[in-house]
């Protein structure tokens, strides 16, 4: 918690190994073979510890006390706010995986822009510690095709999107081999009246999984990810006094969101990775129809050069919402595919007369 207020922007960071290629319990589970102790030394690496856990056959997550952690065979994602110190988990989970016996092969790391900069700890206050800490980390030999950006390049932007990628191969193949796609929506100035939903009411002495359920019905946020359909795993913590985090898996595909409702830095964010396009793009509508913020970034990375194309999409599904689109960029990174920006902002007239 920093003294200027909690950061609800997150950091992002996703590792893909490679499996053996022989048969065995770690070629089919891979990462999931890691025991508690040793997720708990990555997590206190980073800083935050697992309050609810849930998987299914094709991956395990995880909301953490600082957002979420999801664990695949040959894949980790972790996400945490805060202040937390996320990149010190690094060596951590390199340590790890190499006692499973597990290639490196790409490192992807991505966050917004701060609302406290100043109560970051190194070496995530400013971007260039960042990637040098990420360079110092990560093995040459393995992943020799490097490369950072800030989303747009104009230093005058006052929303940007930081992205680094690592990747043994210069192209965007996935080790798993499916089309992935990763959408990361970055909400503030939420409508108040939905802010004030993810506030516990005193005395409550139900579970923090049974408020958490109840904050998603009240909220609508359930229709994000369709938590009626029988395949999906929802899992919704609420924390005291306020804030709110879930992760919902379908298969491989998961999606997660977190709220921070005070005023002055009220937050949110929808995450969600798919093979299906025209699915993202219905659940970052829903997302941000839900929060009804007054400024919202999207970035979408895939691992085609499909990325680029959805912008237009973008913009077509939040514009009818009363957002117009002010920025609008677009990379491409070893191992990560063709990675897009855009930032949407609503009239000030408007979101005053929602609130």
């Amino acid at each position: 918690m920093a003294s200027c207020g909690f950061e609800g922007f997150e950091k992002r960071l996703e590792l893909v190994f490679e499996l053996p290629a022989s048969g065995g319990e770690v070629a089919r589970r891979g990462l999931r073979l890691l025991p508690a102790e040793a997720l708990r030394e990555v997590l206190d690496a980073a800083q935050c510890a697992v309050v609810s856990a849930a998987g299914n056959a094709a991956a395990d997550a995880y909301v953490l006390s600082e957002s979420s952690m999801f664990v695949y065979p040959g894949r980790v994602v972790l996400k945490t706010c805060g202040t937390t110190p996320l990149l010190r988990a690094v060596p951590v989970l390199l340590r790890a995986a190499a006692a499973l016996r597990l290639r490196l092969r790409s490192c992807r790391y991505s966050r917004g822009e701060y609302l406290f900069p100043e109560a970051q700890p190194f070496p995530h206050a400013h971007f260039a510690d960042e990637v040098a800490y990420l360079d110092a980390a990560l093995p040459r030999e393995l992943l020799r095709f490097r490369r950072s950006a800030v989303m747009p390049s104009s230093p005058g932007a006052s929303h940007r999107w930081h992205v680094y990628s690592a990747s043994s191969s210069a192209s965007s193949s996935d080790a798993d081999g499916a089309a992935r796609l990763t959408a990361e929506v970055c909400m503030t100035e939420l409508d108040r009246g939905m802010a004030a939903r993810f506030y516990q009411r005193p005395g409550d002495g139900r579970t923090s999984h049974a408020i958490g359920d109840e904050m998603t019905a009240a909220s609508g946020i359930g229709g994000v990810v369709d938590e009626n359909d029988p395949r999906s795993l929802v899992c919704a913590y609420a924390f005291a006094p306020c804030g709110y985090s879930m992760n919902a898996l379908d298969g491989a595909r998961y999606a997660t969101v977190h709220v921070t409702p005070e005023d002055g830095h009220c937050y949110a964010s929808f995450e969600c990775a798919t093979d299906d396009a025209a699915a993202a793009l219905a659940a970052i509508r829903r997302a941000v129809a839900a929060f009804r913020p007054a400024t919202v970034s999207v970035s979408i990375s895939h691992t085609s050069s499909a990325a680029s194309s959805l912008c237009t999409p973008v913009a077509e599904a939040l514009e009818p919402l009363g957002l117009a689109c002010h920025c609008r960029a677009a990379e491409v990174f070893p191992g990560a595919g063709t990675v897009t920006y855009q930032t949407f902002t609503a009239p000030a007239t408007k979101h005053e007369h929602d609130n």
